[in-house]
């Protein structure tokens, strides 16, 4: 893989954080429940940071990427996605914010899957293992909220 390669596809992974931050941000700023609000303030933190990230590895080189793969439970995955909406309970805010960071893990591991570079490819693994890790946070934040009991 090139240069030029490599900042597009990081470049690609950035402008997702941006998305994915102006998501949370607009989901924070329009909900009525604190802890919903908090929790999606969090999170665009979250990709905030990871943009962060992401633009210093344009001045760095691509096998400086290393994220381990996070153990996937697909907690949420019998769950449907709920609509977006101003009156989101707060498991439901997790469950839509799972269910993103798991469409952009699918992504990267189709991107993956369809690289013929190795380098390319190993960066689109590493993407993929963050965005697996982020999912596997926010799940067991959701099994800590929608099961108290087993705790």
């Amino acid at each position: 893989m090139d240069s030029e390669d490599f900042q597009k596809i990081i470049t690609n992974a950035i402008d997702n954080e941006v998305e994915s931050y102006t998501f949370y941000k607009s989901v924070a700023d329009r909900a009525k429940d604190a802890n919903l609000k908090t929790i999606f303030l969090d999170l665009a933190e979250e990709e905030k940071g990871h943009r962060e990230y992401l633009q210093g590895l344009l001045l760095r080189d691509a096998k400086q990427m290393h994220f381990v793969a996070a153990r996937d439970y697909r907690v949420t995955d019998s769950i449907d996605e709920p609509m977006l909406s101003v009156d989101m309970k707060p498991l439901d805010g997790l469950v839509l914010a799972i269910k993103k960071e798991l469409q952009a893990a699918q992504m990267y591991t189709q991107l993956a899957a369809a690289s013929a570079d190795a380098e390319q490819k190993m960066v689109f693994v590493q993407l993929a293992n963050m965005e697996k890790g982020h999912k596997a946070r926010l799940e067991d934040i959701y099994t800590n909220m929608a099961y108290p009991e087993a705790w």
